[in-house]
């Protein structure tokens, strides 16, 4: 069994090593995404003119009219002090060829006192890496890899998410293969006459696992890098492999088995079929209605905050309305605000969403993102997720360097001795014969 084990864990881990020392570095990286952001991009996010800010929705339609070819799908109604207001846009459907433009932009960043567009970018680009995409950049990357969509299908994302499952899988083989193995009656020590290691508590046998050898040679050193860390550090990676995922396989895997095992309320969004993102649905009143109805809803519920966000998710054809004051935009623990949902076609009241709240299985999806990112435990978290992004990284690189001194060691004893079969049974027996 415990062969069995050590082929999997071995293969598993080989097989995902690049692509987790990759999202294991950019993750380190975009835990500071508006930091680093704000100081790679100052004359976008920042603004200076003196002055009332304008209307949010008036802008909007504004950029909407300076570019027809795109539509504003989110923005937020107002903005921080000396910021400026960003305007997250879509590509519309070309009337003539039934094909959706191609702007070169999703991101249009406009001063709310003049009025004035300060700049536009495209949120993610792949080429070329300028500092106004830096951070999109490397965003992207790590949860999609930059493969393309193909047929509405994401499939660098879907792509993660499998790795995440057999990250997650494979952290509880990593685990198992730490513990001792079990005492046999006529084990070698015994032969030997050595009864002092089978006279060991078991945490006595299980305690090396958890230490480094700092005197002992590299191949040792690397040795104890991989097992040590991946034990002090075992919860973290769970949890961060777990939530990677649940986030990347959401719609297609999690969602539908939490609701098999427990109750999870649904939003509106998810008891919907996207029509896809080539064939978005249009909506039947603009953003000044649906601010209205998402206030109104919001005054019957007694909320304080003033709607904060508009987001058209329009592959579902439905408004949804974030109530929060400015200064908390990137507040709520990473879950999210209040929200309202409104039918894009009727106007119709479709749901609510509270952070926080819920049945177990509700604030238990919702954890996802913020334990995740780490903004669950506020700024300690960002840096616990920083160091943990290196922590995988290292534990990718020492595990393909066992794999790599493993591999020739086995060479050099089916050379020296060519009657044993190579394996890791006759490897571990012929080392055993040469102590």
């Amino acid at each position: 069994m415990r062969v069995f084990f050590t082929l999997l864990h071995r293969y598993l881990g080989l097989s995902i090593a690049v692509f987790l020392i990759i999202t294991g570095l950019t993750g380190a990286i975009i835990s500071w995404d508006h930091e680093l952001d704000e100081l790679l991009n100052p004359h976008l996010l920042e603004a200076s003119t003196a002055g009332t800010p304008q209307s949010a929705t008036r802008l909007a339609h504004r950029v909407e009219q300076q570019y027809p070819e795109v539509q504003v799908t989110y923005y937020e109604t107002a903005a921080e002090l000396g910021h400026s207001y960003a305007y997250w846009v879509e590509p519309r459907v070309n009337p003539q060829s039934g094909e959706l433009y191609r702007p070169g932009f999703n991101q249009v960043y406009v001063d709310p006192v003049s009025g004035d567009i300060l700049g536009k970018r495209e949120w993610g680009a792949v080429w070329p890496i300028s500092r106004e995409n830096f951070v999109s950049f490397l965003y992207k990357l790590h949860f999609s890899l930059h493969i393309p969509e193909f047929k509405d299908i994401h499939w660098g994302v879907l792509l993660l998410g499998i790795i995440a499952l057999a990250w997650t899988v494979d952290c509880f083989v990593g685990f198992y293969l730490t513990l001792p193995r079990r005492r046999r009656k006529h084990s070698v020590s015994q032969v030997r006459g050595d009864q002092s290691r089978s006279n060991q508590s078991y945490w006595q046998r299980w305690k090396p696992a958890w230490k480094i050898r700092r005197k002992a040679s590299s191949y040792k050193l690397n040795f104890d890098l991989h097992r040590a860390f991946g034990l002090w550090t075992w919860l973290l990676l769970f949890v961060i492999a777990f939530t990677g995922f649940s986030l990347n396989l959401y719609r297609e895997v999690f969602f539908p088995v939490m609701s098999l095992v427990s109750d999870v309320t649904p939003t509106p969004i998810d008891n919907r079929i996207p029509s896809g993102h080539h064939n978005p649905i249009k909506a039947n009143f603009g953003f000044e209605k649906a601010i209205a109805l998402g206030a109104e809803q919001g005054r019957e519920r007694n909320w304080q905050a003033p709607v904060g966000s508009l987001w058209y998710a329009r592959e579902f054809g439905v408004y949804r309305l974030e109530f929060f004051a400015p200064v908390d935009g990137h507040g709520a623990g990473g879950v999210g605000h209040k929200a309202i949902y409104i039918d894009a076609k009727t106007g119709d009241y479709l749901g609510d969403w509270l952070p926080w709240q819920g049945s177990a299985a509700d604030i238990f999806v919702q954890a996802q993102f913020p334990a995740h990112s780490g903004r669950i435990l506020g700024l300690p978290g960002r840096i616990l997720i920083s160091v943990m992004g290196v922590v995988v990284a290292m534990l990718s690189v020492t595990g393909i360097i066992i794999w790599l001194r493993k591999r020739r060691a086995r060479f050099v004893v089916q050379r020296r001795q060519p009657r044993y079969a190579v394996n890791d049974i006759s490897f571990n027996y012929a080392a055993d014969q040469s102590d």
